[in-house]
């Protein structure tokens, strides 16, 4: 039995497991860029709704509290479908090459 493997099948394959590893990682680096930015965004929203003084026309109560914490998860979600705060832009461009020039 005469079994011949050639070099360049061997090597051929293992490059492109690299690129798809690299391209995964591109990716989930790019969605938690973006899931930081969104938490980041939430918890100045709540910081700022702190800062407002209880009363005026409506009082508050638990019913009035939930409301405003989902509309602050729409506004943050909205914000989020476009361009948002340009923050995780930022950072995915800043920690992108990382991940390219690893070996």
């Amino acid at each position: 039995m005469d079994l011949h493997l050639d070099p360049r099948l061997v090597i051929g394959s293992a490059r492109p497991a690299v690129v798809d590893r690299k391209a995964k990682d591109l990716a989930s680096l790019k969605e938690s860029c973006q899931e930081f930015e969104s938490l980041l965004l939430m918890e100045m929203l709540k910081a700022m709704r702190k800062t407002v003084p209880d009363g005026g026309l409506v009082e508050k109560d638990s019913a009035s509290e939930m409301f405003q914490d989902m509309l602050d998860s729409e506004t943050v979600r909205s914000a989020g479908k476009g361009r948002g705060l340009g923050l995780a832009e930022a950072m995915y461009e800043q920690m992108a090459p990382l991940i390219e020039n690893r070996k």
